[in-house]
């Protein structure tokens, strides 16, 4: 499949989901009093986000997140590459922490600005109490916009994927880069939560399907200063969460940041956590 093809099945995809997820905006009130969360917002600390909702609340409220979708390019077994199954889960390798270089026979490794990211998987319907040994699968894009396993210059690698157990504070870390901004997607990593590490395996076995997204301040700034992001600078001017295909049917309260503000620097890199609400 050439890049362009790629892209256009990237539209496609969120096209159709934005369209089902219309659908159900009559639903939008009973989601904001169930605490339902579409995404999730990482900001830069203080002020307010793009929604223009306070950019710091505690680190340990937690609300139910909403599932989103796991996009054209999950290899979770869901889908295929070239007429074959594609299920990164069940390779020897993908449980580890630092996810930008390949495993097995793969050996390339995904340059960009270092991010060290924290997920903390709360229990949203028990007081938001850790999920202790719960399996968390972490997948994004280069900084160029590809995708390991479907992307052109990239199918023959599996590097920015990753799977990983939370400890008993629920917490699960991934050393990555930040990700790049291709054309029609707002900035953002996908996220898969399964009951344990036997269970991930299959995507039928997730309890949870979601996407987090990075203040537009700190994509600028990384964009504009990092080698090898002009692309994803020149990208970042034509969206926004509000137009995004997933992101934008959100309301403010559903795309609320609800953890700790990333910090650092383009040459220092960054840190930066996330509470992820599962009403298990």
């Amino acid at each position: 499949m050439k890049d362009e093809h790629l892209h256009e099945a990237r539209l496609q995809h969120d096209l159709q989901v934005m369209l089902q997820r219309n659908l159900q905006r009559r639903q939008a009130l009973s989601w904001l009093l169930a605490g339902g969360s579409a995404a999730l917002l990482i900001g830069c600390g203080g002020g307010s986000d793009e929604m223009g909702m306070p950019s710091d609340p505690g680190s340990d409220e937690c609300i139910a997140n909403a599932s989103e979708t796991n996009g054209p390019f999950p290899s979770d077994g869901s889908n295929t590459v070239n007429g074959v199954e594609s299920n990164v889960l069940q390779e020897s390798g993908v449980v580890r922490s630092d996810i930008r270089p390949s495993f097995g026979s793969s050996t390339g490794t995904a340059d960009g600005v270092p991010l060290t990211l924290t997920l903390k998987v709360l229990n949203s319907n028990s007081s938001c109490t850790a999920l202790s040994g719960y399996a968390v699968y972490v997948w994004h894009c280069t900084r160029d916009g590809m995708y390991s396993l479907y992307s052109a210059g990239a199918r023959d690698e599996n590097y920015l994927r990753g799977l990983q157990v939370s400890d008993s504070n629920g917490e699960v870390t991934f050393t990555t880069v930040f990700p790049g901004c291709y054309a029609g997607r707002y900035p953002h990593i996908h996220f898969e939560v399964y009951p344990s590490l036997s269970m991930a395996t299959l995507y039928t076995n997730r309890v949870l399907t979601s996407q987090l997204a990075f203040e537009r301040d700190l994509c600028s700034a990384i964009y504009q200063n990092a080698s090898g992001y002009s692309a994803s600078l020149d990208n970042l001017t034509g969206v926004t969460i509000a137009s995004d295909g997933v992101f934008g049917d959100n309301s403010a309260a559903q795309m609320a940041q609800m953890t700790a503000a990333v910090s650092g620097s383009v040459a220092a890199g960054y840190t930066g956590s996330i509470v992820v609400g599962v009403p298990a």
